[in-house]
């Protein structure tokens, strides 16, 4: 079990990022979309604020996606949750081993991580799923704060390029030996920055525009998680 204070340094980060308004453009669009609603989820609560992280704090591995969905997230308050992203996503997890169940449709449907966190490279909404530069700089503070208060913390998979790019830019900031040039995004890369720190993997977003091209195959992304547990494992 976690000491008490490491615990209390997790929950720390997501109040920080609960409590974030360094977005004037973000924030407003989190509201925007929460006000308007979506057709289909009039009878909705949108949660309409940065999304918090999601798992335990003990966990080995640390997930890094985009951005909430609009209507996902935004709209439940948990990351991946409640759009065919997150469909693909937890169907995924479950199977490997690294959630408790298949689906996540609110947040309080049961569904639990395992060994493993998810964040995310912005923590709010953004118009037309595109942060801008800044907006991705002002946010990466909080995925320093999410690795340091995982102590038990030993790989990120990178969900697309925009998060795998982060993840570099944390690495270098953290004193990781990141590679130069930059590696370029592929799916299935994975970094070794050196002993006794996190390797880096990427895969294919979980997006629809993946997913329902077959640009990323479930058998894909599976096979990503399984490499991602063998080297959690060795």
């Amino acid at each position: 079990m976690l000491r008490p204070d490491m615990t209390q340094q997790f929950n720390d980060v997501n109040r920080r990022v609960l409590a974030c308004e360094r977005c004037e453009r973000l924030i407003a669009h989190c509201r925007d979309v929460a006000a308007e609603k979506r057709a289909a989820y009039r009878d909705f609560d949108y949660w309409g604020k940065p999304v918090p992280n999601l798992g335990p704090a003990d966990a080995r591995l640390l997930i890094v996606g985009l951005a909430p969905g609009a209507h996902g997230a935004n709209r439940t308050g948990r990351m991946f949750t409640g759009d065919k992203s997150g469909d693909f996503l937890f169907a995924a997890l479950h199977a490997e081993g690294f959630a408790s169940q298949p689906q996540a449709t609110t947040r309080d449907d049961g569904l639990e991580l395992i060994d493993c966190v998810i964040t995310a490279a912005a923590h709010c909404a953004p118009p037309g799923n595109k942060p801008t530069a800044l907006e991705l700089n002002n946010c990466r503070t909080h995925l320093v704060d999410t690795i340091a208060a995982m102590p038990r913390l030993r790989g990120l998979l990178c969900l697309g390029g925009i998060a795998f790019d982060a993840a570099l830019k944390v690495g270098r900031q953290l004193g990781w030996p990141i590679p130069k040039p930059k590696p370029r995004f592929g799916h299935g890369l994975v970094l070794e920055p050196g002993a006794g720190l996190p390797f880096i993997a990427s895969a294919y977003h979980v997006s629809q525009q993946n997913t329902f091209t077959g640009r990323l195959t479930m058998a894909m992304f599976r096979q990503v998680l399984a490499d991602v547990r063998a080297r959690l494992d060795a």
